[in-house]
């Protein structure tokens, strides 16, 4: 067990970690980029729905 928690830390020295403007402007954009495509989800449905109504009342 000792082997393999120094072997993990020695890993996780060799870690490349972003810097806080990094996850910052990553998080962003992952929350930009869902914001999106949930408003391109509504608005499909609401078209396809409307449409559905249309051809069967």
């Amino acid at each position: 067990m000792r082997r393999y928690l120094v072997e993990s830390w020695a890993e996780l020295k060799k870690v490349a970690w972003p810097t806080r403007e990094t996850v910052i402007r990553l998080t962003l954009l992952v929350v930009a980029v869902s914001l999106l495509v949930g408003i391109y989800i509504f608005v499909l449905d609401r078209i396809f729905n409307t449409l559905l109504d249309v051809v069967l009342p």
